[in-house]
This record gives C-alpha cells, sequence and structure tokens, in this order.
C-alpha cells in the first residue's frame, strides 16, 4: 500500500531541531488532513511507513504523528518504536476510561504524548497529566486566546508548551516571550529583512562558486579561481580531500589537484554544502538542509517527467529556493548579479515559467498539501506515486553528506 510522507520541523527555543511532525496518507485516499480509521491502518503505520524510510525521514529526531480514537484504543501507536515516538492526540478524542488508561500504558512504555491543536475544556484535565506536550495552533487561535488557556492549565514538571503553525519570524518571537518550549511550521524558511544589511564580497563570491559548481560542465580552471581566495573553503577542501574518507598513496597539497581527484559529482556535493553552510551561519541548521533535500528532490523530478528537464537547472532551482532566507534579503536582489540561467530566476523572483511547477510540486509536498502537490504533478506528467522514493532518496542524499571538518 503507497503512501505519501512529508514532514514539518520542530525547533527548540535554540532553533535546533527536536523533531518533525510526520503528514502521511494513503496514496489512493482523497484528504489528508489527518490519519483517520478508515484510511489508514496498522498495515499503513507498520509496513509501508517503515518502507518509505523513518530513519531518513527523522534522522534520529522526534517523530511526532496524529493518531485518532480508535487508533489509540488499538494501541495501533505501540507497534512504533517508544524512543523516537511523539503519539499526538487529536482535539476530537473524547478522554474516556478505556482511552486514558491506554494513554498511560503508552507513557508507562516511554511514549512521549501530545495533545494536539489545544483548547481548553475540564474534562480534558485527566489528559493534561498525562500529556508531555501541548499543542497550541496559532492559525487557529489569537495569541490573547491562547494566553487565556495557558492561564488555566496546571504545568507539571514534564509538559512543555509547542506553537504550531508558526510562519514568520515575528510569530516565533511572539511565541517565545510567551513561554513555549517548542516551535513548528515554516518561518526558518523566511527572511529576516533587516533594514540597511547588503550581500558582503564573501557573501557573494561564495554565491558565485556554488553557481559555477553546478554548470553541467564546469570549467576546472574557473573554479579553482573561485575557490582559492576563499581560505577557510580552500582549508576545508584540503582538510577534507587528505581525510580517510579518500584513500590516497600521497597527500594532495593544491586546490587543483583537489578539484581533479575528488571529480564533478563528489565537487558538487561536497562545495555546495560547504559554501551553503558559510553563509547559513547563525541560521537553523534545519535552512541548509532544507535547501539540499530541495535541490536532489528537484533533480530527482526532472529525471521522471516526460518534458525536456535540464537536472543541472533543477538542482540550482532547489538548492536556491531559500536563499533568500538564508541571506535575509530579497530574492530580487539576490538574483539580480547571479549570472543564473533566466529560467530559475523567473521562477524564484517571479514565480512564473516552465520550472515554477517543479517549485511548486516540493512545496506542496513539504506542507502536506497533497491534493495541489497531485495536480501539479498530473499537469507535469509526473506519476504522485514516484513522490515518496524520489522523497525519500532526497531526504538520504541531504543525511549523508561527511562532515567537512
Amino acid at each position: 500500500m503507497d503512501a505519501y510522507v512529508a514532514r514539518q520541523p520542530i525547533f527548540n527555543r535554540r532553533k535546533k531541531i527536536f523533531g518533525y511532525e510526520l503528514l502521511f496518507r494513503n496514496a489512493k485516499a482523497k484528504y489528508v488532513p489527518d490519519i483517520d480509521g478508515d484510511t489508514a491502518t496498522s498495515t499503513v503505520l507498520g509496513n509501508s511507513f517503515f518502507n518509505i524510510g523513518m530513519d531518513n525521514l527523522i534522522d534520529g529526531k522526534k517523530s511526532f504523528i496524529n493518531f485518532t480514537q480508535n487508533l489509540i484504543l488499538q494501541k495501533v501507536p505501540m507497534l512504533l518504536p517508544s524512543k523516537e515516538t511523539v503519539v499526538e492526540i487529536l482535539e476530537d478524542v473524547e478522554p474516556t476510561p478505556e482511552l486514558l488508561n491506554v494513554c498511560r500504558e503508552m507513557a508507562q512504555k516511554g511514549y512521549t504524548i501530545a495533545l494536539d491543536d489545544f483548547t481548553y475544556s475540564p474534562k480534558l484535565r485527566p489528559l493534561i497529566e498525562i500529556a508531555n506536550i501541548i499543542k497550541f495552533d496559532f492559525r487557529s487561535n489569537s495569541a490573547d486566546e491562547i494566553q487565556v488557556y495557558l492561564s488555566k492549565i496546571q504545568r507539571h514538571s514534564k509538559l512543555s508548551i509547542l506553537a504550531e503553525k508558526i510562519e514568520s519570524y515575528d510569530e516565533y518571537k511572539k511565541a517565545r516571550e510567551m513561554g513555549f518550549d517548542y516551535f513548528q511550521g515554516f518561518f526558518f524558511c523566511k527572511p529576516e529583512l533587516i533594514k540597511g544589511k547588503d550581500i558582503s564580497g564573501s557573501q557573494m563570491n561564495l554565491l558565485q562558486i556554488m553557481v559555477e559548481v553546478n554548470q553541467p560542465d564546469f570549467n576546472f580552471a574557473n573554479l579553482e579561481k573561485l575557490i582559492a581566495p576563499d581560505v577557510a573553503l580552500s582549508y576545508k577542501l584540503l582538510r577534507y580531500i587528505n581525510s580517510a574518507y579518500f584513500a590516497k598513496a600521497q597527500d594532495i597539497a593544491s586546490i587543483q589537484q583537489a578539484l581533479v581527484y575528488m571529480g564533478e559529482a563528489e565537487i558538487r556535493r561536497f562545495v555546495s554544502l560547504v559554501a551553503m553552510s558559510n553563509l547559513a551561519k547563525g541560521k537553523p541548521e534545519e535552512l541548509i538542509r532544507a535547501a539540499c533535500i530541495r535541490a536532489k528532490f528537484c533533480e530527482l523530478l526532472g529525471g521522471v517527467t516526460p518534458w525536456p528537464a535540464k537536472p543541472a537547472e533543477l538542482f540550482m532551482l532547489g538548492m536556491f529556493s531559500l536563499i533568500n532566507a538564508i541571506l535575509d534579503q530579497p530574492m530580487e536582489r539576490i538574483m539580480k548579479d547571479l549570472p543564473l540561467a533566466q529560467t530559475i530566476k523567473n521562477a524564484l523572483v517571479h514565480r512564473k515559467g516552465q520550472l515554477i511547477g517543479y517549485l511548486g510540486l516540493i512545496e506542496y509536498y513539504e506542507k502536506g498539501q497533497f491534493g495541489l502537490m497531485s495536480r501539479v504533478a498530473n499537469a507535469l506528467g509526473i506519476l504522485p506515486a514516484t513522490f515518496p522514493k524520489l522523497y525519500n532518496q532526497a531526504c538520504q542524499w541531504a543525511n549523508s553528506f561527511p562532515a567537512p571538518e
């Protein structure tokens, strides 16, 4: 049984990844708001879910998964590993004695219990006593309403609060001021526009290196000229090429030697990651990971569409789709001075052109908007059923980078 799975990041107060909420559905189902007893069974969770690759999706972090009353009573969550699993109890669940007994059993076995889309009601007090995390929806409730709910909760020592659907840095800062412990949403993909801030010369050089290294047939001499003046990048490149990861008869002492020895595929892989990491200093690590996933996912999509699509252009489209958040600059300003293909600029700046469909596909997939994703995929001649495998490959690729230092 095929299933779509997307993930939404959850951060702690230091903007480090705490876990991911996993949104998934039966590929034959029409709507996807949660897993319900009619369309999702223990077979989907126990088989298809693991076939997609849980390890690749959560990368050692917590996985938040919604469960209905029926699935909880059937003890379906206990098919999953307790250490990594956060059992999200949906807002329409009734705290019956039977359900409370199962929740206590899960808590005793080490499962983390979260109450989803929380609005306070006295009947929920027994669940609050069991819960480890309470989630508040910042789209469905105002900050004032949430503050009222918080005042009615007697927080025990193991109870944390999570703000979900945080879509801007202003909302993140507000939730942080309110005392929230965790933050879920795509605020980290948005730029913090700071008046007077500009793109530095070193940042522009890194952007040009990324463009050059991802050309279909890049020029080694041109790339060497760009890398050599960047002391930090040169050092990391030589340290990496002389590490135990590569088996060599003798050490490599020049940038030119390193580039030739590594080959095009490894150069693209390493230089793109290091350049992006240097550009994203002070930003959440998830931002770099998301850019890498987008790059590989877009490239893979180009291999399954019947329409002409250049893999290198699609890779660049995905990699640069979050560059505005990395540099805290408007996309138009960044693209102005970069020698990228006009098709890429049209998609990133103007949200139009022949590549915009690919960018829309991965954005819809990330947010679990699988209905919109399917419509765009059909327009591009891509079978939606191929998405889980491609997304898994992209996650695996992004997780596989050996540490450059």
